[in-house]
């Protein structure tokens, strides 16, 4: 159905000007454009930290099909059918956008809810073609143009510091029964799925600032968040990972955690072309080759050949063979690049977040 929308542009930094109407919010903003190749979950894609700052563009010709359902939360207050409290992203690129949803739960229209954030929107644009262009060039910052808009100014503060933006500012705790082991997630911008995956499995979970200091407290276990930018810009929380890195208690990282873990160990990280962006990555586990089709969402990697002796891949991906996951001989420090919680996309390696929830059980029974 047509609409009259107002004119918006999408600008790259090489000048390459894609021509639109806008779909969202009356604002303009700026931001890494990247893309992802998911075909659904676009309500838990942009609400996951992980794109802060970013202009997410969606290869998926038609996007808002099904709506958006009402924010639910559990009874502590996290988010149930998202993946944080509002939209991550700067703004969103689709080559066409429903306004006329048809789902039982839908609450909004995928239109309404970015006008509803405060989040600018583009359609009617060739994204095959800006997919092309970024998979030849890699990706680059650009700005959203809406017609007569002006540009928000907390898209600034999202491309310097996304961390510090999407992390919790003072520890939360989410107790759980006697006995149970306390595990320390450090929040560099965690997933609702993640928490509500290491609650609903019974253990004490202390969520505390990207940069806290947490070997001061008492724990079994140390989990590490994904979480948006650059892992180098993250010095605090790599320091006090160096100290837990001493001690012999399971850590575990997902996404950013791998980069955070890997650079707390000697090793190196770059930025990749274009990322991983998607619920379809293939990742493989080296010691049995078994293949498994992941949901990512990244755009650093570890450098394979700066791992310091003690230290291997895990997991690789089957189409570039980058890092997908790192592991240390001798001791229970683990972490994959990919997302086994899933949220959007698979969840057929979310044994792995149990088989360390297990480790740190039998930590706490042998003490």
């Amino acid at each position: 159905m047509f609409r009259k929308e107002k004119a918006a542009m999408l600008v790259l930094e090489d000048g390459t000007v894609f021509e639109g109407y806008s779909v969202g919010a009356d604002v303009s903003s700026e931001g890494e454009v990247v893309f992802s190749t998911g075909l659904v979950g676009y309500p838990q894609s942009l609400t996951d930290p992980s794109y802060c700052g970013q202009i997410l563009a969606f290869t998926y010709p038609l996007i808002g099909n099904y709506g958006v359902p009402a924010l639910k939360r559990n009874s502590h207050s996290i988010p149930l059918n998202f993946e944080s409290d509002r939209i991550q992203v700067s703004g969103v690129v689709v080559a066409e956008a429903s306004f006329e949803p048809s789902h039982h739960s839908t609450n909004l229209s995928f239109p309404e809810w970015l006008k509803q954030e405060g989040v600018p929107g583009i359609a009617g644009i060739d994204t095959r073609a800006l997919t092309r262009l970024l998979r030849e060039h890699g990706v680059m910052k650009g700005k959203i143009l809406v017609e007569g808009a002006g540009l928000a100014h907390t898209n600034l503060e999202k491309a310097d510091s996304p961390v510090k933006v999407v992390s919790v500012k003072e520890p939360i705790r989410y107790p759980a029964g006697p006995g149970a082991p306390k595990l320390v997630l450090v929040d560099c911008g965690v997933k609702a799925n993640i928490l509500r995956i290491l609650i609903d499995s019974g253990v004490d979970v202390t969520r505390v600032p990207w940069d806290y200091p947490f070997e001061t407290l008492e724990y079994d276990g140390l989990f590490l968040s994904n979480g948006p930018g650059d892992p180098k810009a993250c010095t605090r929380t790599i320091a006090h990972l160096r100290h837990a890195l001493t001690q012999k208690r399971p850590i575990f990282g997902i996404c950013l955690g791998t980069q955070l873990m890997a650079l707390a160990a000697g090793a190196d990280t770059y930025k990749l072309k274009y990322g991983h962006r998607g619920q379809n990555q293939p990742a493989i586990e080296r010691t049995s080759g078994r293949c498994y089709i992941t949901s990512q969402n990244h755009g650093y990697a570890v450098q394979e050949a700066s791992l310091p002796p003690g230290w291997e891949s895990w997991f690789t991906n089957g189409n570039d063979g980058t890092v997908e996951g790192i592991r240390a001989a001798g001791a229970p420090f683990k972490a994959v690049q990919f997302h086994p919680e899933g949220c959007p996309g698979p969840r057929d390696t979310e044994f792995l977040i149990h088989q360390f929830l297990d480790e740190v059980q039998n930590r706490r029974s042998a003490k």
